[in-house]
């Protein structure tokens, strides 16, 4: 266990398909890519990231309590179609005092209406979507700012 400022990267349904699921929507970068290059960030920054993915609900939620039992830094979570439709992800990240910082590949509000609302938004510290893979990089530099 590094004595490093935690940041969990936790990503929901279907983000183990980036790269090849609509790639005109959510680029050519796959889940490993964008893993690597946080990776890489975080050691720059002086931070532990701890990177997960899940097509289960239920996973999220574990994650979410986890993160707040360990005391994160922040969690950069990208809840996928669970954004919209998850009170049990919206309650969880209530339930912690760890703040969420939302990431979304595309801008939602770009999209189909349906996307629109985000349950994960109402509880989360801040959004960041629309800017394809580098959403998470410009994340991570927002949970770092959380230091100071």
């Amino acid at each position: 266990m590094s004595d490093q400022p935690l940041v969990m990267v936790l990503n929901g349904p279907n983000l183990n398909l980036l790269g090849s699921r609509e790639p005109h929507i959510y680029g050519h970068d796959t889940l490993d890519d964008i893993a690597q290059r946080l990776e890489v960030q975080a050691a720059g920054l002086g931070l532990e990231v701890d990177i997960r993915q899940s097509n289960h609900e239920g996973h999220l939620v574990d994650w979410l309590h986890e993160a707040g039992a360990r005391g994160a830094l922040a969690v950069l979570l990208n809840a996928g179609a669970l954004t919209h439709t998850s009170i049990a992800i919206h309650d969880a990240i209530k339930g912690i005092t760890v703040p969420v910082i939302e990431v979304h590949l595309s801008n939602p509000h770009a999209r189909e209406d349906f996307r629109h609302t985000s349950f994960v938004a109402r509880a989360a510290k801040g959004t960041i979507s629309g800017f394809g893979a580098r959403s998470y990089t410009l994340a991570l530099d927002a949970a770092a700012a959380l230091r100071q």
